[in-house]
């Protein structure tokens, strides 16, 4: 039974900490075959909720291993919400952690292939930027690392593309408008299908549209 558990090396898979395999008991929705997002605070809650089942340093020890594992930084990476002990969505995870988080796995996967996973990464920025709802400047300016110069550089040419994309979209509503057609008629003449016209389109006006509201919210 031993050889059969052990690793392509010959080496035993590493014992999960005492602490950890409490914790998938517990709470199995959260620490089981399925990871999600802690709420922060969550180390407090445990202690208050289980005094007797954890040891405050084994604990302490056992989330920082939770914390840094590939599992708990993809679901980060992926955007899911915080969750408390009860499984209940507590507020989404800040735009920082999910780029910290998709930056370590980067640099995880980049170190055991020889490939290069640039672009993958520089993709997955792109769409957390999107998917953070801030403007591209802003959530580059909340990231941008002091000392780490290559993810500062894949953020940049994240956000570039981003920019790129957008001055694409204008361009093609700005032909829109001024062409008189219908959307169907437009794409026929662009050779692009329907459906593709309209999602940029919708874009390109959501795209205008903190433009139009800024100067109201600032007022």
């Amino acid at each position: 039974m031993a050889d059969a558990k052990a690793d392509a090396k010959g080496k035993a898979p590493r014992k999960p900490h005492p602490a950890l395999e409490k914790l998938f008991e517990l709470y199995p929705g959260l620490f089981g075959a399925r990871f999600l997002p802690l709420k922060r605070g969550v180390y407090e809650d445990l202690i208050a909720r289980h005094p007797e089942a954890f040891k405050p340093e084994e604990l302490k020890l056992a989330m920082g291993l939770h914390a840094r594992s590939t599992r708990y930084l993809e679901c980060v990476a992926a955007g899911h919400p915080r969750h408390d002990l009860d499984g209940q969505v507590v507020e989404p995870v800040a735009p920082e952690h999910v780029h910290h988080a998709i930056l370590e796995l980067f640099r995880r996967r980049q170190g055991r292939t020889s490939d290069d996973l640039g672009p993958q990464l520089r993709k997955r920025i792109a769409a957390a930027i999107e998917d953070s709802g801030l403007p591209r400047e802003d959530y580059a300016a909340l990231v941008r690392s002091a000392r780490d110069e290559a993810a500062n550089a894949a953020l940049d040419d994240a956000v570039a593309e981003l920019a790129t994309q957008a001055a694409k979209r204008e361009a093609l509503l700005r032909a829109f408008d001024a062409s008189g057609k219908s959307e169907t008629e437009f794409a026929e003449m662009y050779g692009m299908s329907h459906s593709e016209v309209a999602r940029n389109l919708k874009r390109a006006r959501q795209d205008k549209a903190p433009k139009a509201d800024a100067p109201a919210a600032s007022s």
